[in-house]
């Protein structure tokens, strides 16, 4: 694992980069290390702020890359759960292809750079660091009497590629002060899946992110997620109902997704839920790749929903600048 010290010297190695390569590779599975090798060198090359908002229980870095000069913020977060670990990769392609643009002064497809001046782009690619470290198999990682934990947590089970929590078994979606307690209680332990644990904001990386929220004060906010290809952003949205909608039929129509249709009885516990409630703005939780179960999408699938996805970062940056302060 990088440490934050030696991640800054790596920044300052990268310091002088001027190779054209691509930087952020899609041929194998992203891993918690690629990734912050990628983000010193993407910060390296193109100068971009780079900190961590926290740590997870086990210590890894929940790194975060704004980019941009505007006052308005949005912010794009991947990774809550481990087998998810595509919507990262998704996001630091995001991420490197904006920026190499916005230093070229150039576009991204039809859609300007030029909205960067006024409104900034927040990434927080992989906020369950310790659980895509799991779901990849990296056990070896993990202290030798936890490793023992986890495997009780996941049925026995010795291959962990259905592993959704965080490294305490907790899942971080179910973690939000938005109506938590109504949550269906699932698992009364910690466990691979849908452990809700015994109180809101218990889980390191849902406290890091709540608070950085505070912090950053994002005009709309969007959470990545597999599988499904479907756009969630209805949650007592309201006398905002229909502004929210409109935003989400936008991304909708550039994505291909279908929107989900709003349901009035939904409880919550989510990412989404909580910063619509909490700050009364858009949110949207994006589903990437076709339904595949228990397990992360398959690389193949990358490519078409990088397509589908590429814009989505500065359509929603175009819309934040609509809005009232």
């Amino acid at each position: 694992m990088i440490r934050p010290f030696v991640l800054l010297l790596i920044f300052t190695l990268f310091s002088t980069e001027v190779a054209e390569a691509n930087i952020v590779k899609v041929n194998k599975p992203y891993t918690f290390d690629v990734m912050e090798r990628d983000l010193a060198k993407i910060k390296g090359k193109y100068n971009i702020e780079v900190k961590s908002i926290g740590s997870s229980h086990f210590g890894r870095e929940i790194w975060a890359a704004k980019l941009g000069e505007g006052k308005k913020q949005i912010v794009c977060i991947g990774a809550h759960h481990g087998r998810e670990w595509l919507t990262s990769m998704i996001l630091m392609k995001m991420l490197e292809t904006y920026a190499s643009a916005y230093s070229k002064g150039d576009k991204v497809g039809s859609v300007s750079t030029d909205i960067l001046d006024e409104v900034s782009i927040w990434f927080i690619p992989m906020l369950n660091p310790d659980g895509v470290t799991i779901q990849q198999n990296r056990l070896s990682e993990f202290p030798i009497a936890h490793q023992r934990r986890l495997q009780v947590m996941n049925d026995g089970l010795r291959r962990f590629n259905r592993w959704k929590a965080n490294g305490t078994g907790i899942d971080l979606n179910r973690q939000y002060p938005a109506g938590w307690k109504q949550l269906d209680a699932g698992p009364s332990h910690p466990y691979y899946q849908y452990y809700k644990g015994i109180k809101p904001l218990e889980a390191n990386e849902v406290k890091a992110l709540t608070n950085f929220i505070k912090e950053i004060n994002p005009s709309i906010a969007v959470a990545y997620h597999t599988a499904g290809r479907e756009i969630f952003w209805h949650y007592h949205n309201g006398r905002q109902t229909f502004r929210d909608y409109f935003i989400a039929r936008r991304i909708s129509r550039i994505t291909g997704y279908k929107l989900s249709k709003p349901n009035y009885e939904a409880v919550g516990g989510g990412f989404t839920d909580w910063f619509i409630t909490k700050y009364h703005r858009p949110a949207m939780t994006i589903e990437l790749s076709y339904l595949v179960g228990e397990t992360s999408p398959p690389l193949s699938v990358f490519l078409s929903e990088w397509k589908r996805n590429k814009l989505v970062g500065l359509t929603l940056a175009e819309e934040a600048r609509k809005l009232s302060p």
